[in-house]
């Protein structure tokens, strides 16, 4: 591989900002797994955020890649993975496509294709061009994408602060995770949080069900897992939250003590064949890692007593994308009150008006 870039490299970063700057370049905040790629002919690397190689388990985007990019160029952009009919993202079909087993690997590339949206370009043929204002970068990997076809796509960028919260407030219903502003003079700073995303914030009161200890101390709060009643009156797993202090969590582990319960009076008691050494639950047989297949998700189960106000972002399904935020207690709070009735409904959006593939 004959490149001026070569990996691994670390991706330009954003920080979080509560409102859509203006004077900036916008682009919609993708759902996807952060890549940057580098393509020479038929060498291809997609590295990732961690620095971590993704090439093996997305074999169909290696193809196109050598099959379309006739330059060699190095990519910054984002895997994502479409839901049936391409109506929106679908973040946990994009999470299975880490598999350890390369049968699977290729059956996965031909049922749950992935694609690919290009944002930003740091070299191109023999020029790095890292140190150039974004402005060029964008008019040169437009000409570079100028004959490019479905699955790779040039991200969608304007630069009306309006349209930008139009993009913020209606991709939502596609998937999408909130809008990127970046200043048209911006050269490329690896691992630098230099841009700004806005992402969408949200609050819901949460029954605690639960609690994993934390990996480094078994007398102290790892994590609280969270649940929400259903039309059926059922507890159902919607998320954890975690990141707390950690004179908190030790606080914490006192507190909650007295509600730990035997799983068998647990919403949760259909868990109770997931057991681990130590006789701890799993509160879902499908929540696995896909980084790290090894990892312990099992939960010590709590009486349904107690409820959290979480900020979240937005629900993949039934269940927060991201791990939530501690709010505050609230002690005012019925726990049978905390339905899913509380959660702003999105109205969605077809993707394919985003991103066409024709």
């Amino acid at each position: 591989m004959k490149l001026p870039v070569l990996p691994p490299v670390k991706p330009m970063l954003a920080k979080p900002v509560a409102a859509i700057p203006p004077g900036q370049l916008y682009e919609p905040k993708w759902d996807g797994f952060r890549s940057i790629v580098f393509a020479d002919g038929d060498e291809v690397v997609l590295g990732s955020r961690n620095e971590r190689p993704l090439t093996r388990y997305f074999p169909e985007l290696v193809r196109e890649f050598v099959d379309q990019l006739d330059v060699p160029c190095v990519l910054d952009g984002e895997i994502i993975v479409p839901g049936p009919g391409r109506r929106r993202l679908e973040f946990e079909m994009l999470q299975q496509r880490i598999h350890p087993a390369e049968s699977r690997v290729r059956m996965l590339s031909e049922t749950t294709p992935a694609e690919y949206v290009a944002f930003d370009l740091l070299a191109v043929g023999d020029q790095d061009l890292r140190d150039q204002p974004l402005a060029t970068r964008r008019a040169r990997l437009v000409e570079l994408f100028s004959t490019v076809r479905a699955p790779l796509h040039l991200t969608p960028l304007t630069d009306d602060v309006e349209v930008a919260q139009r993009w913020f407030t209606e991709w939502e219903g596609a998937g999408l995770d909130g809008i990127i502003a970046k200043a048209p003079d911006l050269a490329y700073l690896p691992d630098k949080r230099v841009m700004s995303k806005v992402k969408h914030a949200r609050t819901a009161d949460c029954v605690v069900a639960g609690y994993r200890p934390h990996k480094n101390d078994a007398e102290a709060i790892g994590s609280l897992l969270l649940g929400l009643y259903d039309d059926e009156g059922r507890l159902a797993s919607v998320g954890v939250i975690g990141a707390f202090p950690a004179k908190r969590r030790k606080e914490m582990y006192a507190e909650l003590q007295p509600l730990v319960t035997d799983l068998v009076d647990h919403p949760w008691s259909w868990a109770a064949e997931m057991t681990d050494h130590e006789g701890a639950r799993s509160p879902r047989k499908s929540e696995m890692s896909r980084w790290n297949n090894g990892k312990d998700l099992s939960f010590v189960p709590l009486r349904p007593e107690l409820v959290v106000e979480v900020k979240y972002d937005y629900l993949e399904g039934s269940r927060f994308r991201h791990t939530g935020q501690f709010s505050k207690w609230r002690p005012d709070r019925d726990p049978a009150s905390c339905t899913f009735d509380q959660l702003e409904s999105i109205a969605p959006f077809d993707l394919n008006e985003i991103l066409p593939i024709t």
